[in-house]
C-alpha cells in the first residue's frame, strides 16, 4: 500500500497564531488586527507553488497586512509556526515501512519552511520514502494534478493509496481522485487508524 501523509497538524503540530503573535510583537500591530488582515490568498498560494521568492512573499504579505518588518523579522515569525513533532506518527511510519509499505509526505510548504523543519525534525525524512513538496512541484493541494503526480511517480493506483490530511478540501480532492482519505482531527487520528 501507499500511505500519503500531510505534514502540518499530521506529523508536526503547527499553530498559525504563533506566527501572527511574533509579527504583532515585532510590528507593534495588535494581534486581532493581524488576524483580520491575514489570508491564505493568492500571494500565499504562489509562494507554496514556488512561483515567487521568499523575499517577494515577505514583502507582499507585509504590504497586505499593512506592517513593516525586515526579512529577518518576517522569517522569525514564519518559523514560529512549528510547535513540535508527533512521535506517535513517526512510530507508525517505522511500522508501515517494516511491513513493506511505501510512506510518503505530500505537503503544501515553501522554501522558508524548508530552511527550518528538516534541521529541527530530521526524523521525518529519515522515516519516509519520499517527500512531495508543493514548491518543488509547482502545484499544491487540493489541485487534482498533485494527487495524480504522486500516484504516477509511486506506481500505485488510487485504490492502493490512503491519504491523511487535516484540511477538509484536501480530503475531498483526494476522494474525488479515488483515494481513501482520512481527515486528521487530532494527534490520535493516525495511531487510532492503524491500531
Amino acid at each position: 500500500m501507499l500511505y500519503i501523509f500531510d505534514m502540518g497538524n499530521v506529523i508536526i503540530d503547527i499553530d498559525f497564531k504563533r506566527v501572527l503573535g511574533v509579527w504583532s510583537h515585532l510590528s507593534g500591530t495588535p494581534l486581532a488586527t493581524l488576524m483580520e488582515r491575514f489570508s491564505m490568498g493568492e500571494v500565499f498560494q504562489k509562494h507554496e507553488r514556488g512561483e515567487i521568492s521568499d523575499e517577494q512573499f515577505a514583502a507582499d504579505l507585509c504590504h497586505e497586512m499593512g506592517i513593516a518588518l525586515s526579512f529577518e523579522q518576517f522569517s522569525a515569525g514564519w518559523q514560529a509556526i512549528f510547535v513540535g513533532l508527533r512521535p506517535e506518527v513517526i512510530t507508525v511510519f517505522k511500522k508501515l515501512r517494516e511491513e513493506g509499505h511505501r510512506v510518503v509526505v505530500l505537503s503544501n510548504t515553501n522554501r522558508l519552511h524548508l530552511d527550518f523543519w528538516p534541521q529541527h525534525y530530521p526524523e521525518i525524512e529519515a522515516n519516509t520514502d519520499t517527500m512531495y513538496l508543493s514548491q518543488n512541484l509547482g502545484m499544491r493541494k487540493p489541485e487534482p494534478e498533485i494527487f495524480q503526480h504522486v500516484l504516477e511517480k509511486e506506481g500505485f493506483s488510487a485504490s492502493q493509496a490512503v491519504f491523511f490530511d487535516d484540511v477538509a478540501e484536501n480530503i475531498e480532492a483526494a476522494r474525488a481522485a479515488g483515494i481513501e482519505a482520512v481527515w486528521v482531527e487530532d494527534n490520535q487520528t493516525v495511531p487510532k487508524y492503524f491500531s
